[in-house]
């Protein structure tokens, strides 16, 4: 794509010029000090207003809570079909073909999101209860005869590579290459920096495994995966576009998972009296886990692209601008919360943005809830105590916020 010479462009969008009275903060929230611990940021950011410019990328950010909800819902002026990252896919070819869910607006992101939402509506969930329940239970068995474990890898990640690729349908898996590119894909919304370059090391090996895993020929006859073929049988969408759908699957559907359930384990080591009410009321496992993703924000990040001229809290926003909506920072605001940075599972934290919102809310988010409920539920069935066994190793990331290491130990019933 040919780029006019007066465009200047920093980390693949154009350079812009803010609004007067926006306030200027010299930061990189993209060092990995911030990324490792992200909330003198995350106040800081909204200390300094409802938006501000940040002139290392050249980019609008929003903390608030209101704020940001109102960024990432208004799709008709501020898209994701430009890239939801730093790069403007207006500007420049993306590493990947764009998701067609994720990086797509309306009238093409309706005819997908209707195909996805089928797929993985409450009533297909609940046919992996059975899967989820069993594959919980044993891991937390096998976990148990241990009684210390590095939770990330012994966990963590072994439920959602174990059970999600079973429910897709897949006939060959690696759950190896389902956590790295899951790392790809959310490395891959920030700058040129060491953590994507990482993220990117093996994308010529891994990418077309993903893009060969979800051809019709590789998956089974049943699963998500064969819902989502049988929507191009009927013409809904076109066998192509399918393909892409079920990589959406394996985009979404695995890191965030591994993310939601290592923050979860670290929320009731560090919070004792909250496992303990728990164990006396496991009715409020739904609500444990939204009040995990509000505390811990796995997607800490996501960008919009200014698709008009427009504003923003009452700042002129100019065409192309770039806009940070820093999940992290609106989950713990205490205009909307209170106490935020309290763990508390009596804390109604339905309308957290950790799912993102509007019309691009996380459309996976009822098989994320069902998988961290089964876990709960196997781990309320067997252990008395969750204990730290060690400091937890935050994993520094450009948008997803996971733990490294997380050393606990179970004490059982």
């Amino acid at each position: 794509m040919t780029i006019t010479e007066d465009i200047t462009l920093i980390e693949g969008h154009r350079k812009i010029t803010p609004a007067p009275g926006i306030p200027v903060w010299d930061v990189d929230p993209y060092d990995e000090s911030i990324l490792r611990d992200p909330q003198d940021y995350y106040r800081e950011l909204r200390s300094k207003g409802e938006v501000v410019y940040i002139p290392k990328y050249s980019v609008l950010a929003v903390g608030r809570f209101e704020t940001t909800r109102k960024v990432f819902s208004d799709h008709e002026n501020f898209v994701s079909s430009r890239g939801v990252g730093l790069s403007d896919f207006k500007l420049g070819d993306p590493w990947r073909a764009p998701s067609i869910i994720l990086e797509v607006d309306p009238p093409e992101h309706t005819k997908t999101r209707k195909v996805m939402s089928r797929s993985l509506s409450p009533k297909v969930v609940k046919t992996f209860a059975e899967l989820f329940e069993q594959t919980a239970e044993k891991l937390v068995g096998d976990v148990l005869e241990k009684g210390t474990i590095e939770a990330v890898t012994e966990l963590a990640e072994p439920f959602p590579t174990t059970v999600f690729p079973i429910a897709v349908g897949m006939t060959d898996t690696n759950a190896r290459y389902l956590v790295d590119y899951g790392s790809m894909v959310f490395n891959a919304v920030g700058p040129d920096n060491a953590l994507r370059r990482e993220a990117m090391t093996h994308v010529d090996e891994i990418v077309p495994w993903i893009t060969a895993a979800c051809k019709r020929a590789r998956l089974s006859g049943e699963g998500l995966g064969a819902m989502v073929y049988a929507c191009a049988d009927e013409g809904e969408i076109t066998e192509e576009e399918a393909g892409m759908l079920v990589r959406s699957f394996l985009s979404a559907g695995v890191d965030t998972t591994v993310t939601g359930i290592g923050n979860a384990l670290m929320c009731f080591s560090q919070n004792p009296d909250q496992w303990e009410a728990l164990k006396e009321n496991p009715k409020l496992a739904r609500q444990a886990f939204e009040e995990v993703l509000r505390y811990t924000s796995p997607v800490h990040t996501f960008g919009r692209t200014a698709g008009r001229a427009t504003e923003v809290a009452g700042f002129p926003v100019e065409e192309d601008t770039k806009v940070l909506c820093v999940l992290g920072s609106a989950n713990m605001d205490p205009d909307k919360w209170g106490d935020p940075e309290n763990f508390r599972i009596d804390r109604k934290a339905i309308g957290h943005v950790a799912f993102g919102a509007g019309i691009h809310g996380c459309v996976g988010q009822n098989i994320a809830r069902a998988e961290l409920e089964a876990v709960l539920g196997a781990l309320l069935k067997r252990v008395d105590r969750i204990e730290p066994a060690g400091d937890p190793v935050w994993r520094p990331g450009n948008s997803i916020r996971a733990l490294d290491k997380l050393p606990i130990t179970f004490i059982a019933k």
